[in-house]
C-alpha cells in the first residue's frame, strides 16, 4: 500500500461542484492500493499516518522544535482520498500502467477498512474522506511545504534487497577462497575464479 502524506493547514475534496470532505490543519493523505495488499498492509499505514511526527512541539510558538508532534499527539484532522494512480507502472513507454491496483471492489472494501482503523485508533470525527472512484477535485494549503511518501513494503523490500546482495557477495568470497585452496598449482587464472 502506497500513500503520500501533506501537512496542510486545510484541505478539501470536491465532486460536482459539491464539497464531499474538509478538514482545517492535519493531513491530507492520498492512498494507492495494490493488488496484493494485506490487512497487515492497511495497519502499517494506518499508524503511519497518525503517528508520523510531522508537527512542531508547540503549534502557537513558530520558534519551537519541528517534527516532534503526530496527528494523534495534537488531535489534528486527517482526509482520506482514495488514489490509484500511485500504484501506476512507469518504467516502460509513456503509458502508465496501472495492473498493479487492485481491483475496485476488492479496493473499494480495502479503503473503508482503513478509513474505519483511522476511526478506530483515533477520533471518528477528526476522520474525512472523498468520494471513492469519483473523479474529483482535491485543493490543499500545504503547510511547510511537507510532503512524505510512504509505502507499506519499500524498506522491508529494500532491506531484504541488501541482505540477498550482502549474502550473495559473502558467498562468492567464500567460493573464490575453497577454489584457491583446492587447487594443486599456487596460480589460478581470474577465468576459473570468475567462474560461477
Amino acid at each position: 500500500m502506497r500513500a503520500v502524506l501533506q501537512k496542510v493547514l486545510r484541505a478539501s475534496v470536491t465532486v460536482d461542484d459539491r464539497v464531499v470532505g474538509e478538514i482545517g490543519r492535519g493531513v491530507c493523505v492520498l492512498v494507492g492500493i495494490h493488488t496484493d495488499d494485506t490487512p497487515e498492509d492497511l495497519e502499517y499505514i494506518a499508524k503511519k499516518i497518525l503517528t508520523l511526527r510531522v508537527f512542531q512541539e508547540d503549534p502557537s510558538n513558530p520558534s519551537s522544535s519541528h517534527w516532534k508532534k503526530s496527528v494523534r499527539d495534537l488531535n489534528l484532522e486527517v482526509l482520506c482520498v482514495s488514489q490509484f494512480t500511485l500504484c501506476a507502472n512507469t518504467s516502460k513507454g509513456s503509458k502508465p500502467d496501472f495492473h498493479s491496483a487492485m481491483k475496485s471492489e476488492r479496493s473499494r472494501e480495502m479503503f473503508d477498512t482503513l478509513v474505519r482503523r483511522l476511526s478506530e485508533l483515533h477520533y471518528p470525527e477528526k476522520i474525512k474522506t472523498g468520494a471513492f472512484g469519483e473523479m474529483m477535485q482535491v485543493s490543499l494549503v500545504n503547510d511547510g511545504p511537507v510532503t512524505m511518501s510512504l509505502d507499506s513494503r519499500k524498506f522491508s523490500y529494500d532491506a531484504h534487497k541488501e541482505q540477498t546482495k550482502v549474502a550473495v557477495e559473502k558467498a562468492k568470497a567464500k567460493d573464490a577462497r575453497r577454489l584457491v585452496f583446492a587447487s594443486p598449482s599456487s596460480t589460478l587464472s581470474s577465468a576459473t575464479l570468475n567462474d560461477p
